[in-house]
């Protein structure tokens, strides 16, 4: 079962990508929100990963959030909500506001959802109230990146680089030195960057 893929994405649409993991591309499909907060084609990107098994085929849905990957296997959990919809609720309403609608009972709000009609928006907000209110109990802010804690660059960082075939110990002693160092960081691609450098130093 594939959980995690980091790769360069070969190709880039608003539906899916094909990413390039050591020369192998897998296809993997997502919703908007994914989409737009996706990097530059040819660029190094972490997507978690849901693998669905079908009869006739195996398919791979990724997402940049653990959240965003919660929130769709909740909603596919509910007889009657396919993938497909799943991807389309995430299009339309972001985890922070899908779940709070949840909470709310917001059937008006549900149903803002292309393919999601007032019996399917009530029978979202009735069989996922109690999880969602289980998982994220009201007044406690939601993560959207539902990581560990530390700097969420950094634990995307030693994600990716170990996927690339670095050692663990290794690519941890780097981002220390670097997280140390105080050196300017942007963003995952910056540190990633840096990363490298050390790295080929041995």
């Amino acid at each position: 079962m594939i959980a995690l893929l980091t790769g360069l994405m070969a190709f880039k649409a608003p539906s899916q990508v094909t990413l390039d993991v050591h020369g192998v591309g897998y296809e993997v499909l997502f919703p908007l929100s994914t989409y737009y907060s996706l990097p530059n084609q040819r660029e190094l990107v972490t997507l978690n990963i849901h693998t669905h098994v079908r009869e006739d085929a195996i398919q791979l849905y990724g997402f940049l959030t653990a959240a965003e990957k919660e929130a769709f296997l909740l909603l596919t959990g509910i007889s009657g909500i396919g993938p497909k919809l799943g991807l389309s609720v995430l299009s339309t309403l972001s985890v922070r506001d899908l779940f709070a609608a949840i909470q709310a009972g917001d059937i008006e709000k549900l149903g803002t959802v292309s393919g999601i009609g007032k019996k399917s928006a009530a029978r979202i907000a009735l069989e996922l109230k109690d999880k969602v209110a289980r998982l994220h109990p009201v007044g406690e802010p939601i993560d959207s990146e539902n990581r560990p804690v530390g700097n969420p660059l950094y634990e995307d960082a030693l994600s990716a680089l170990v996927n690339l075939g670095y050692r663990l110990p290794d690519v941890k002693d780097t981002l220390k030195r670097i997280e140390k160092s105080g050196t300017a960081v942007q963003g995952l691609k910056d540190v990633i960057r840096e990363a490298l450098k050390d790295l080929a130093k041995g």
